[in-house]
């Protein structure tokens, strides 16, 4: 009976002494589980302090740009630009017409060539390779599996043999 309140004393302490520590360790850190005081939820006044005293008498105008002013001279100068463009080019026809030809003579011969027809031929033995390996996959996708089916797959293998042997490189 001892050893248990003496153990339950020390597992109370253990508590207190985490405790304490996560509370020391939450005022270091500012803990954000903890209420806030009252006069922390007033707004606080950033302190302002006056403008520097400016030492030169230079005029306003001179002292520097903002920078949408910046951004706005860009801009006119990119219309400017644009504008100058479409004026030199000459009203905006973007060259979409060909040049005609300025000098009168005999009108040239133009030899049109069409390229030679490819005629596409195939081994007789490969129409009849690919005749085989149908009816070899329509016996099995029927799922009849006897020596039918293994003749047909013989006969296949002979064709396909046959047409790469015949087939162009």
């Amino acid at each position: 009976m001892a050893t248990d309140r003496d153990e339950q004393l020390r597992q109370q302490r253990e508590l207190e002494e985490i405790r304490r520590s996560f509370a020391e360790m939450g005022a270091r850190m500012g803990s954000m589980f903890d209420p806030t005081e009252l006069d922390e939820l007033e707004p606080r006044r950033p302190q302002v302090s006056p403008p520097p005293a400016t030492t030169d008498r230079t005029p306003l105008a001179l002292q520097g740009r903002p920078r949408w002013w910046w951004a706005g001279a860009l801009a006119l100068v990119f219309l400017a630009g644009t504008a100058f463009g479409w004026l030199v080019t000459g009203s905006g026809d973007g060259g979409d017409t060909p040049p005609q030809p300025t000098t009168a003579g005999p009108p040239e011969t133009v030899i049109v060539t069409t390229p030679p027809e490819t005629r596409v031929s195939v081994p007789e033995a490969c129409l009849e390779a690919a005749e085989q390996a149908d009816e070899v996959i329509a016996r099995l996708t029927a799922n009849i599996r006897d020596n039918r089916l293994a003749a047909e797959l013989r006969d296949y293998t002979i064709s396909a043999q046959a047409c790469r042997g015949e087939a162009p490189p």
